[in-house]
């Protein structure tokens, strides 16, 4: 990967702005529809009662978890990710795997704690990693579409040997016979 253009600081910030504004669009429909779910049923939903509010959380919290994860393995890139042009490969230049995929995320949990500051981790490494690049052995590069993981491998079994009665007529005659 000496070859690959790495994705700078701007560039992974404006893919991630790009994506907190689907996610948000997409729990606004959602609140609204269950709100309006709920109406038709006749229950009131206050959202300053804490369990609501910290349903409203959890829920958005694990919509924008599969979404990172969901995108990042079966694509390598996120909607914001593939507008501005950049992607997340593996120490192999593959897309990432489940387990890779679910270690960054993790690890973008862990570089957000310190008021983002595992993320300002870009702006001096020389790869361009933030703490979640490191963490899950990741790059983000500039470019076209990574090489999918290979497939695990099976066992190959080789389909029994049969002649047809087309197949015997084809092969010559020994002399015994």
């Amino acid at each position: 990967m000496n070859t690959a253009r790495l994705a700078g600081f701007a560039t992974r910030l404006l893919g991630c702005l790009i994506d907190l504004a689907i996610l948000n669009l997409a729990a606004l429909a959602a609140g609204g529809a269950i709100a309006w779910g709920a109406s038709i049923v006749g229950l009131e939903l206050d959202m300053a009662q804490p369990v609501l509010a910290a349903l409203a959380t959890a829920g958005w919290l694990l919509m924008l978890s599969g979404y990172f994860v969901t995108f990042w393995y079966l694509t390598g890139q996120t909607p914001g990710m593939r507008f501005m042009g950049i992607r997340v490969i593996d120490r192999g230049g593959a897309t990432p795997g489940l387990g890779r995929s679910l270690l960054r995320l993790a690890g973008s949990i862990l570089a957000a704690i310190p008021m983002g500051a595992g993320f300002l981790l870009i702006l001096v490494d020389d790869r361009r990693r933030g703490l979640q690049d490191r963490i899950a052995g990741t790059l983000v590069i500039h470019g076209a579409e990574a090489p999918r993981r290979a497939a695990p491998a099976r066992a190959r079994v080789r389909p029994p040997q049969s002649v047809n009665a087309h197949q015997a007529s084809d092969r010559p005659r020994s002399p015994a016979s």
